[in-house]
């Protein structure tokens, strides 16, 4: 079946295709009773990118919104500067392929993608080795975030219909505005669902001043980066934070949250951006303790 192939709403000289594929898969497992049911997993496929007829990566990703994600790929390994650099993006799953048309061409692009950095993230992430420099010269909106709102957006998420919730297995990114939840994205990496938000971001002219980025995933140095780059200065985490990503999010004055799950986090670097409301939070763990 062919791709329908459209111009966007917002941009018609960008030419997108709506390639959405199935997010979930049926299989036949047995428990440990010895019973065979069928259980729904994450699919998982792999999307090769081509850049005017160069291969470019292979993502592996479940394939929701592919067009956005290889968009926001583009955006934040810096290859591109704005979607007015492309023409169109073609994703055919028959083949595997995604096809990105620019208008100009991308200036050194060789070099630009000669030195590969494997990254942690889940679904082997990889970024080039260009986007770890510049970082000084990122410079982030003064957006803040009070602890009423940080606890309705970890509500918010915990609310959320997905694909975790029914097959497990994925990473989830949010994007809000205070307590307004404005996107959701699942991937196998927490690194596809932030480029997919960038790719959204861009084709719907979404400003980055008051946003918050949610993670279901670990706040890596590319997830620090990559927010900072889209000009997301407050960064919530299920989960934890390593020290590289600590190192840039304090290099920024990024506001870093991690472990936010009910009313409990840890505020790991921008403190300011901060504004606490304790007596929301109940009996301090070391009280109680």
């Amino acid at each position: 079946m062919e791709p329908i192939v459209s111009n966007t709403q917002n941009h018609p000289s960008l030419v997108l295709t709506h390639a959405s594929a199935p997010l979930t898969h049926p299989v036949e497992v047995m428990n440990e009773f010895g019973e065979k049911y069928q259980l729904a997993i994450p699919s998982e496929r792999a999307l090769t990118v081509y850049v005017d007829k160069r291969e470019l990566i292979t993502l592996m990703t479940l394939g929701a919104r592919p067009e956005w994600l290889v968009l926001g790929y583009l955006l934040n390994q810096r290859l591109v500067s704005s979607f007015e650099d492309i023409e169109s993006v073609t994703v055919d799953w028959e083949v595997g392929a995604a096809a990105v048309k620019t208008r100009s061409g991308i200036a050194d692009l060789a070099q630009k993608t000669a030195r590969r950095v494997v990254t942690t993230g889940c679904g082997q992430g990889s970024v080039f080795g260009d986007m770890m420099d510049g970082v000084d010269q990122l410079t982030l909106p003064d957006t803040r975030i009070t602890q009423a709102e940080l606890y309705a957006v970890v509500n918010a998420i915990r609310l959320q219909q997905s694909v975790y919730k029914t097959a497990g297995s994925v990473h989830g990114c949010a994007l809000f505005a205070g307590e307004e939840l404005l996107l959701f994205v699942e991937d196998v990496g927490r690194h596809n669902a932030i480029d997919t938000i960038a790719g959204w971001m861009a084709l719907n002219g979404k400003s980055s001043v008051g946003k918050v980025l949610y993670t279901t995933g670990r706040l890596t140095s590319e997830m620090v980066i990559k927010a900072a780059q889209m000009g997301i200065a407050v960064a919530v985490s299920r989960s934890g934070m390593t020290q590289m990503g600590h190192a840039v999010a304090q290099k920024l004055g990024l506001c870093a949250i991690g472990r936010a799950t009910n009313k409990r986090f840890v505020c790991f670097s921008g403190l300011d951006r901060l504004q606490l409301q304790p007596e929301l939070a109940g009996v301090p763990l070391r009280a109680a303790a």
